[in-house]
């Protein structure tokens, strides 16, 4: 390595001037830092220069905020005629399928039911997520067990309610099921997974291994289509599973693999010293893991986890391939819609689709970022 790259890592990492503080210091600690940083802050800024003009127009400006069908998108901008013969962004074309989006094939009298279970989902899940929040324990129980069989019921109905068969299901409901529960049915299997793979046991250690790489050397568009299509060959005649349980299961067994490997990589991790310490102390196997390894394995690998959680939740879109409609899948299906038919309306819609699946990933970024500074384990260099 030459003295003048070690000069100028030195540079980027020295503290601003004790009298400089604010965005003045990020700013120049951050994008002013070297030549090579000012260059690349100046081309950054002109690019955005150019484009943000441009988008903020598209977007915002020229866009069609409303109207009964695609004549408005395809021709008019701000009551005027478009030179070109296309307008803006089509929001009308949002506005008009946002309930659909939202509750897929659910009808209007009958919405209540998915929009109770979010409620209870968000009542739940906000204390779950707040470290100072008292009673984990309890709060765990209602989030993991009481939730579902609570959620099922007012899904797809029975004791009183209207059956709602799950393919009328639909839109954010249909990812926000999936990526939910395969994510809490993940996390522990991968931890199973991967206490498995470090056995001593030489059986348990092989069948972990086996399901791990060959799950993991496998696409999930192909575990979909193994559960849609092949699983029911195996069945005796008459039998059936159900569409959206087969993707749930199919998603949860994928993630669990990558999850598993990831929980490993946290406890080779982990010092000999705490293996030994608990020796010491007559703790037995499962409690040497639940109260000394697991908690510092998981604290080191919370971004290794919420990457899985993140990818997990982006992939369920590829359940389209077993002609269920997530976010995205109906969105792509109502461009079919004649009465919408423009040449913004595709680019609008996912548009629209990629901004809600961000929200969602960058809320979880964000969150195991806080994490990350609150739990401080100390095994920082």
């Amino acid at each position: 390595m030459s003295n003048s790259f070690v000069r100028t890592a030195m540079l980027a990492q020295e503290p601003p001037p004790s009298g400089e503080k604010g965005a003045g210091a990020w700013i120049r600690r951050n994008l002013l830092a070297t030549p090579k940083d000012i260059v690349l802050t100046l081309l950054a800024v002109t690019f955005l220069a150019w484009a943000l003009p441009h988008a903020i127009n598209w977007l915002f400006v020229q866009a069609v905020w409303t109207g009964p069908d695609r004549t408005f998108c395809a021709t008019t901008v701000q009551g005027g005629i478009q030179p070109d013969g296309w307008s803006g962004a089509c929001w009308a074309f949002i506005g008009a399928k946002f309930d659909q989006i939202i509750y897929g094939g659910y009808t209007l009298d009958q919405r209540w039911r998915p929009t109770l279970v979010g409620i209870l989902f968000t009542l739940l899940l906000v204390p779950m997520l707040i470290p100072s929040a008292p009673r984990k324990g309890l709060n765990a129980i209602l989030l993991f067990i009481v939730l579902p069989i609570v959620s099922f019921v007012l899904l797809y109905g029975g004791f009183g309610l209207e059956i709602v068969e799950t393919p009328r299901w639909g839109g954010l409901m249909v990812t926000l099921v999936l990526s939910f529960v395969g994510i809490a049915v993940s996390f522990p299997l991968g931890i199973i997974l991967a206490l498995g793979r470090r056995s001593h046991m030489p059986v348990i250690r092989m069948v972990s291994t086996i399901f791990i790489e060959v799950v993991r050397g496998v696409p999930l568009i192909t575990v979909l289509f193994m559960a849609s299509v092949m699983l029911p060959l195996f069945l005796p005649a008459g039998w059936t599973v159900d569409k959206l349980l087969r993707a749930i299961v199919g998603v949860s067994l994928f993630a669990s693999a990558y999850m598993a490997e990831v929980i490993r990589g946290g406890l080779q991790a982990i010092p000999k010293g705490q293996f030994e310490g608990a020796d010491s102390l007559g703790l037995g196997y499962w409690q040497k893991m639940r109260l000394i390894i697991l908690p510092q394995a998981i604290k080191l690998v919370i971004p290794g986890i919420v990457n899985t959680c993140i990818g997990m939740f982006k992939d369920t879109s590829l359940v389209s391939i077993i002609s269920m409609y997530d976010l995205l899948g109906i969105v792509r299906f109502f461009f079919t819609d004649a009465n919408w038919a423009t040449a913004v309306t595709p680019l609008t819609g996912l548009i629209f689709a990629g901004f809600t699946f961000w929200l969602f990933c960058f809320g979880m970024s964000r969150y195991s970022a806080f994490m990350e500074r609150h739990l401080d384990t100390g095994h920082k260099r």
